[in-house]
């Protein structure tokens, strides 16, 4: 396991259109979900200890902003045949198994991983109604245990968005895995 952070993508940079399918048997692009006020891009996996580690978080992040215009994007680009858990049958299992309730999406090319300039797992990108990137990094200040979190980055960044207030100034790169590149 290679230790990375996010690169800190630029902030106002454009979301990058993608095609991609879900676990669901669907296709899915940006214009899938253009009725949302926020996307939340999230580069991730099934088989990284930090993605393990915030995965219920995630949902929790779908199911509590979800009636306020949120959508949350999961998107795996893992080298499937090097780690075979982060196929998308594994990935199906998955959802059934956590009631995931994000659209969990695969990147079997990584094209679109690589547009978003994505290095880890999980890399957090978040994006207004013109789609402009408002926050990039982490979900929150510890991974490892969720009964010690101080700051909720993401959460504090989704609210300030739907509040239209400014998205804090400081922002933490995510750290996660390397990306299993083919």
């Amino acid at each position: 396991m290679v230790l990375l952070n996010s690169k800190m993508a630029p902030l106002g940079s454009p979301a990058h259109d993608f095609s991609l399918p879900g676990t669901d048997g669907n296709m899915y692009s940006l214009d899938s979900f253009k009725d949302k006020k926020v996307l939340v891009i999230i580069i991730m996996c099934n088989h990284c200890p930090y993605v393990k580690a915030v995965f219920d978080r995630i949902i929790a992040i779908q199911n509590d902003y979800a009636d306020k215009g949120v959508q949350v994007v999961g998107i795996n680009p893992n080298d499937e045949k090097s780690y075979p858990e982060d196929s998308m049958e594994n990935m199906k299992k998955i959802v059934e198994e956590k009631r995931v309730t994000f659209k969990y999406l695969r990147d079997d090319d990584q094209s679109v991983s690589k547009k978003y300039g994505a290095v880890c797992t999980p890399e957090i990108y978040v994006y207004g109604s013109e789609r402009a990137l408002l926050y990039r990094g982490r979900i929150d200040d510890n991974w490892q245990d969720e009964t010690k979190v101080t700051l909720t980055d993401l959460r504090d960044a989704l609210d300030a968005i739907l509040e239209d207030r400014p998205v804090p100034d400081v922002q933490h790169p995510s750290m996660g895995c390397s990306i299993k590149w083919l």
